[in-house]
C-alpha cells in the first residue's frame, strides 16, 4: 500500500512538472511565437533568406515593399523612392536590421498566436508606415550625395513623417562596390537612430532650458562676449565678438561665451542631470526600434571643458532621433510623445498616443520663445522660411582636426494644422545654417502642402 502511494505521489509530482514546462512553453511561445515564426531558417516565409510575405506601404498607401506573383520581394517602382526609403524599410539581405522588413517582420507575415502564419495563401499583410515618401524623396535630393539624416514628425501624435539617411543605394539594383567604395562606409546604418554626433550649438538647448528653470534672473543676465574668453586654463572661442547681450539675444547669435558663463555656474550635476532627463545619454524607442545612446561627460566644475561641454562640444554627443523628440516635446508644451513608424488604424487612433511629460509647460514655452524666429531674427532670416512659423536652433559642430563642422538644424513649425518637428544633420557639412536650415525648409515646405 506505502508503494502504491508513493507512486502516485510520484506520478502527481511528474504531471506538475510536466504542467509547469507547459505553462512556461506556453508563455514563451506568446512572447516570442512572432520572432520564431519570421525567423529567417522559416522556409514557408523565407527562400533564400529573402522575406516573400507582407506588404509595407507608405502612409499614403505608396507600395514600398511587396512580393510579386512570382513570389519574389520587389521595392517601389520609382527609384527615387527606392532610395529615399532605403532604411526605413531594408534590403533584401537584411543587412539594415532596423529597416521595416526585418524588425517588423512578424507584423508582415501576420502572425498571430492560434494560427501562427497561416492565412490560406502565403500573401502576408498589409502594413502601412508612417512615412511619406514623398518627404523621404525631397529631402535626399536635398542632401544633394551628402552624409547625414532628416527627419521630421508629427509632434501631437509622433508619427514621423520623414527619416532619411545618407548615403543610401537602390535596394533593386544594389551596387557591386558597396564594400569597396569609401563612399558606402556604414551605409548599412541608419544615421537618423543608429548614430550619434556632436551636438555643437543645438545642445545650447538643453542649458537655456537648465538656465531657465535654475538662474531666477536669467532675463536680466548680460553677457559680455569680445570673442574669445580664457577660463580655467584654456580658451572659449567664438566666431565674433558679440559684445554685450541678453538672454535671448546669446541663443539668436548662439554665443559660446554666454554658454559657456552659463555652464559653469549650473555646474555639471545639473547640466548632466538634465541631458539625462531629457534622454540625451539614454536610448529612446522609435516605433520599437532603440536609438543609440548619446554621451555628456561631466566635466570638473569651472573648467574650460565644463564652459565648451555648455555650449554643446567637449565630448557631447546627440542621436539625431533624441534631438527630435526634445523639440517635439518643445513644441508640445514640455510632453514628449511616444514615436511611431507604423501607422495606426482608424479606431486605434481615437485613443491618445503614449507620452511622457519631460519639462514643465512654462519652460517649453519660455524656450520655444527664445527660439522663434519670427521674434529672434531679423527679416533677411526668416525669409529663407516663407509661410513658416518657425522655432529652431542651429548648430556648427567641431570634430577635430581638419575635419569641416557638422551642420545642425532643430526645432519645430506652429503653422495651422501642420504640428512638425524636425532635425537635419549634415556630416563634415559646414555651417548649420547655410548647409542645414535650407534642407529642413524644403522639406518643410512640401509638407504643409502635402
Amino acid at each position: 500500500m506505502k508503494k502504491v502511494k508513493n507512486r502516485a505521489l510520484f506520478a502527481l509530482f511528474l504531471v506538475g512538472i510536466t504542467v509547469i514546462c507547459l505553462i512556461y512553453f506556453v508563455i514563451l511561445l506568446i512572447v516570442n511565437g512572432g520572432d520564431w515564426a519570421s525567423a529567417r531558417f522559416n522556409p514557408s516565409i523565407y527562400r533564400r533568406g529573402v522575406l516573400v510575405s507582407g506588404t509595407l506601404t507608405d502612409r499614403n498607401d505608396v507600395i514600398l515593399s511587396t512580393v510579386n506573383d512570382e513570389g519574389r520581394r520587389v521595392f517601389a517602382n520609382n527609384s527615387d523612392v527606392r532610395r529615399a526609403t532605403l532604411h526605413a524599410v531594408g534590403d533584401l539581405e537584411g543587412n539594415i536590421g532596423t529597416g521595416a522588413l526585418s524588425f517588423y517582420s512578424a507584423d508582415l507575415i501576420g502572425y498571430n498566436f492560434f494560427t501562427g502564419v497561416y492565412r490560406g495563401t502565403n500573401a502576408g499583410r498589409t502594413l502601412p508606415l508612417t512615412i511619406d515618401s514623398k518627404l523621404n524623396v525631397e529631402a535626399l535630393k536635398a542632401l544633394d550625395g551628402r552624409r547625414g539624416a532628416v527627419m521630421v514628425m508629427n509632434y501631437k501624435t509622433g508619427e514621423v513623417l520623414c527619416m532619411v539617411s545618407a548615403p543610401t543605394f537602390d535596394p533593386a539594383d544594389p551596387p557591386s562596390n558597396l564594400e569597396s567604395d569609401p563612399y558606402f562606409e556604414g551605409v548599412f546604418l541608419n544615421r537618423a537612430i543608429s548614430s550619434v554626433y556632436t551636438p555643437g550649438s543645438v545642445f545650447k538647448l538643453i542649458t537655456a532650458a537648465a538656465a531657465i528653470e535654475n538662474l531666477w534672473d536669467i532675463y536680466e543676465r548680460r553677457f559680455q562676449c569680445d570673442g574669445e574668453w580664457n577660463i580655467g586654463g584654456g580658451t572659449v572661442t567664438c566666431t565674433r565678438a558679440h559684445g554685450r547681450t541678453t538672454f535671448e539675444e546669446a541663443m539668436t547669435v548662439s554665443c559660446n561665451i554666454a554658454f559657456g558663463e552659463l555652464a559653469l555656474e549650473l555646474g555639471a550635476d545639473i547640466l548632466g542631470t538634465y541631458a539625462q532627463n531629457y534622454s540625451f545619454t539614454e536610448r529612446i524607442s522609435v516605433g520599437g526600434i532603440m536609438t543609440a545612446r548619446g554621451n555628456f561627460d561631466r566635466a570638473p566644475d569651472g573648467s574650460v571643458n565644463l564652459a565648451w561641454s555648455g555650449a554643446g562640444q567637449f565630448r557631447n554627443t546627440v542621436c539625431p532621433a533624441t534631438m527630435l523628440r526634445f523639440t517635439g516635446a518643445v513644441a508640445n508644451e514640455g510632453v514628449a510623445v511616444d514615436m511611431r513608424l507604423i501607422k495606426r488604424n482608424v479606431l486605434l487612433n481615437l485613443l491618445p498616443p503614449g507620452s511622457e511629460r519631460i519639462m514643465p509647460r512654462d519652460t517649453a514655452i519660455q524656450l520655444g520663445n527664445v527660439m522663434d524666429y519670427s521674434l529672434q531674427q531679423s527679416a533677411s532670416v526668416i525669409a529663407n522660411f516663407p509661410g513658416l512659423d518657425i522655432h529652431a536652433k542651429t548648430g556648427t559642430a567641431e570634430v577635430g582636426g581638419d575635419l569641416t563642422p557638422h551642420a545642425w538644424f532643430a526645432g519645430y513649425i506652429t503653422n495651422d494644422d501642420h504640428p512638425l518637428a524636425f532635425v537635419v544633420i549634415v556630416e563634415n557639412g559646414g555651417g548649420g545654417f547655410a548647409v542645414a536650415s535650407p534642407i529642413a525648409n524644403r522639406v518643410l515646405q512640401l509638407a504643409i502642402i502635402s
